[in-house]
């Protein structure tokens, strides 16, 4: 690979806890699955060697650190966990190599001070809407990495959204068992989405800030719970156009997907990350700014290959063998700028 080239990744983890160590279910790993697990998750990362590895769902970093041992990845990358990290609540974590990392990693909890979900309808018909959320289930982990003293720095988030199981809403004041038993499986879902919604909304809002005016490359890394077409991806992309001429489009502040690019230079579209009741969808994703689309006046990496391990998913006893339940993606990037874009 040449030094300018770089590849990023997207693991779930899948709860990676110390064993014996509790969930939030209250289960543990035994001894057995736990090293189950370790082997399973050294083995995928030394298999992608990826330069960047966006992680969801770590709990231990002495798990991470082991893993990383056993995979060789210690002498050449660099592990990412919020400091002093006390192993009882799963984050979005990091492993990047040591020779790109730039600055010290950041985790945002709270959304931006601007963020606003009101409006008293803009038809006469429509009710008041609110939501009153302000900060991220899951902190959002940034970093910055620069392949090469000539290229610019790269801004990645690695982020983990409220999933689409229906949240339990029995425990609440306001839950009564005659009135609301019926029901809860869809309330549940839709305070799921709205969370998940809202939480796409505000790291959108905060990559605007950073692109909107700039030539700044950004990588938006995560298990994001919705599909490519879903409303969550919209308004994280802003849903650029991706027909146009070689190196004439490109959007200021648009977020392309490696699975469009990857299905542009596919006969056959397989892609999926996540089996539900024998459904396969696509919740993990590599998103990226106009300097990394193929088609963008401002490319300075051009996309070279998606790559999807998913086969474990046919596998239904994660714990025993120490697989996850999400597929791992992977994206590389060749240095290749278009005729004059600004790096």
């Amino acid at each position: 690979m040449a030094a300018r080239d770089i590849s990023f990744a997207s693991f779930n983890l899948y709860n990676l806890q110390s064993p014996g160590a509790a969930m939030y279910s209250g289960s543990t790993w035994t001894d057995e699955q736990y090293d189950a697990k370790i082997f399973y998750t050294a083995a995928v990362l030394k298999r992608i060697a990826a330069d960047v590895v966006g992680f969801q769902e770590l709990w231990a970093e002495e798990a991470l650190q082991e893993v990383m041992q056993m995979s060789g990845l210690d002498a050449s990358h660099q592990a990412l966990v919020p400091p002093e990290h006390p192993g009882s609540r799963i984050v979005c974590a990091g492993l990047v190599r040591k020779d790109i990392l730039v600055d010290d990693p950041e985790w945002i909890t709270a959304f931006p001070d601007e963020m606003m979900l009101a409006s008293g309808g803009d038809d006469p018909q429509q009710d008041r809407i609110a939501v009153a959320l302000t900060s991220f289930s899951r902190p959002v982990l940034h970093l910055t990495v620069q392949p090469h003293p000539d290229t610019p720095v790269i801004h990645v988030f690695v982020c983990h959204f409220k999933s689409r199981r229906p949240t339990e809403l029995w425990r609440e004041d306001w839950y009564d068992r005659d009135t609301h038993k019926d029901h809860l499986t869809a309330l549940g879902y839709a305070v799921s989405t709205i969370r998940r919604t809202a939480e796409a909304t505000a790291l959108r809002m905060i990559i605007t800030n950073l692109t909107k005016g700039t030539n700044t490359p950004v990588v938006v890394i995560g298990d994001m719970n919705d599909s490519k077409l879903s409303n969550t991806l919209n308004i994280l992309s802003e849903q650029p156009q991706y027909l146009t001429g070689l190196s004439e489009g490109g959007g200021d502040n648009a977020l392309y997907t490696a699975q469009t690019l990857q299905e542009y230079r596919s006969t056959r579209d397989v892609y999926y990350t996540h089996v539900y009741k024998k459904e396969r969808e696509s919740l993990d994703h590599i998103l990226f700014s106009q300097e990394f689309y193929d088609h963008s006046k401002r490319r300075l990496w051009a996309f070279d290959e998606m790559t999807v391990d998913n086969d474990h998913l046919n596998i239904d006893d994660h714990k025993a063998t120490g697989t996850n339940d999400h597929g791992i993606i992977r994206a590389g990037f060749k240095w290749k700028p278009a005729a004059g874009a600004v790096g």
